[in-house]
């Protein structure tokens, strides 16, 4: 029996026209990729507005909000009609969240033990 998210996804799947040919279908595939990375380009650019609207609160406001991704992620799954499984997408929007939030905060790193040892080496 088929799940109702499956039926989408096999419908989604049959809806897609059979490319002209391979060349075809690969130009295609380049100009979606180009618009992609335009998108996550804009995306971050964005992330970068919201670091600075922080401010001068930066230190007392926390740069990950996890209610924030969640919601993100939900409305994410709620949109996906496939080919992509949700796990799928979630793992992409996680990616592009991550590289976007580190446009706000530099990643932190602590380490245990002496300066000038393995522990501090490590996390150069």
């Amino acid at each position: 029996m088929m799940t109702t998210k499956k039926k989408k996804i096999a419908k989604a799947v049959e809806a897609s026209p059979p490319p002209m040919n391979l060349a075809d279908a690969r130009a295609r595939i380049d100009g979606i990729d180009r618009h992609i990375q335009e998108l996550i380009s804009e995306r971050a650019g964005w992330a970068r507005q919201v670091g600075k609207a922080k401010g001068p609160l930066k230190a007392a406001v926390e740069y990950y909000r996890p209610e924030r991704e969640s919601q993100v992620l939900r409305m994410a799954i709620d949109r996906n009609q496939g080919p992509l499984s949700d796990e799928v997408l979630v793992r992409v929007f996680r990616e592009i969240m991550s590289a976007c939030l580190a446009q706000q905060e530099p990643l932190k790193v602590g380490y245990l033990g002496p300066e000038g040892t393995f522990s501090e080496q490590a996390m150069r």
